[in-house]
């Protein structure tokens, strides 16, 4: 296996760097930081967990981390986990990483312009995101999956598995409003009056505008949280590429009009918590109706944006259910 991974690298002209150190080594290794102490936390587990840290070059300019098993095993099948906006994949995919590694070879990657993934490509489309990341499982040798997105990277999921048909499995999108328009903001189906807005919000650089992101988020966000560990959060996690991930955010909405999203043909589960003032429910309910019989939805109740978080036990069995299903078909 090792040799075939070799060999694809070679094949595909990409070089592979494995990380021992922290991606933000200058970050993490400060004292008193507890968001660094968090995320070394993760790097701890996902490494104890089967996983190891690798950077894949592309050689356009364009270089994707991503979480990928010690020891990858045939008779497994592969799982990609894509996260979204906020804190970095670990974060988002910690608290569920051990329910998957016994059943499947899991890839945890980052998306362009988080944790230690980048381009100087002027792309920003999830559909170019779709194919960075086709391009990195591929180097991996991983030639099908399964996947599940949370958020934008369940928009990046979708195009994958739109562009990809033959290469992803089954799909989960979490809270992943695909089907939305530009007109839904117009027609006031955010909270939000307008990109602008909404950047300043998913991209916080301020405590006030972290709790804001919190109070959307969740349906009970804790209410008491002194600015200093926001300010670390926003230090550590919120303060790189910046101007990047503005422009990802413009081109979700910019321009986008729902008869123009494919419709995937996988057999995919859709969650969302009931509560959303993100990507309200609606959207859900739209996006089930786009794809069709394939598709089955899933409330969770008293749930907000983000259900992966806020009720994690009942979104791992939802998980479980459908991708353990998968492996008797």
């Amino acid at each position: 296996m090792r040799y075939k991974f070799l060999g694809s690298m070679k094949k595909t002209g990409l070089r592979e760097t494995t990380r021992k150190d922290s991606i933000n080594h200058s970050k993490t290794s400060r004292c008193l930081s507890f968001t660094a102490s968090r995320d070394w936390y993760y790097r701890y587990f996902f490494a104890f967990s089967g996983l190891r840290s690798v950077t894949t070059d592309f050689g356009d300019g364009t270089k994707m981390h991503c979480w990928v098993p010690k020891v990858q095993k045939p008779d497994k099948p592969n799982l990609l986990l894509l996260h979204g906006f906020g804190a970095n994949a670990m974060w988002q995919y910690g608290d569920i990483l051990r329910h998957f590694i016994p059943r499947f070879n899991v890839y945890v990657p980052d998306l362009l312009f988080f944790g230690g993934s980048s381009t100087t490509r002027p792309e920003r489309t999830e559909e170019f995101q779709a194919r960075c990341v086709k391009r990195l499982m591929e180097a991996h040798g991983v030639e099908e999956m399964s996947l599940v997105g949370i958020s934008y990277g369940g928009f990046v999921g979708y195009s994958l598995a739109a562009q990809f048909p033959r290469a992803v499995e089954r799909v989960v999108l979490c809270c992943a409003g695909v089907c939305v328009e530009q007109k839904d903001m117009e027609n006031g189906l955010f909270q939000v009056a307008d990109l602008d807005e909404a950047a300043s919000i998913l991209m916080p650089q301020t405590p006030d505008k972290l709790r804001e992101l919190m109070r959307f988020s969740f349906v009970k966000p804790i209410k008491v949280i002194p600015s200093y560990f926001l300010t670390d959060f926003i230090d550590v996690m919120c303060s790189d590429y910046i101007i990047e991930k503005t422009q990802l955010i413009h081109t979700i909405l910019e321009d986008r009009h729902f008869c123009n999203l494919p419709k995937i043909k996988q057999r995919t589960l859709i969650i969302w918590g009931d509560q959303d003032q993100i990507f309200p429910l609606e959207l859900g309910y739209r996006l089930q109706r786009h794809i069709g019989e394939e598709a089955d939805l899933v409330v969770i109740k008293n749930a907000g944006h983000a259900v992966n978080l806020e009720k994690t036990n009942e979104f791992v069995k939802h998980l479980k259910a459908f991708l353990y299903e998968s492996l008797s078909d």
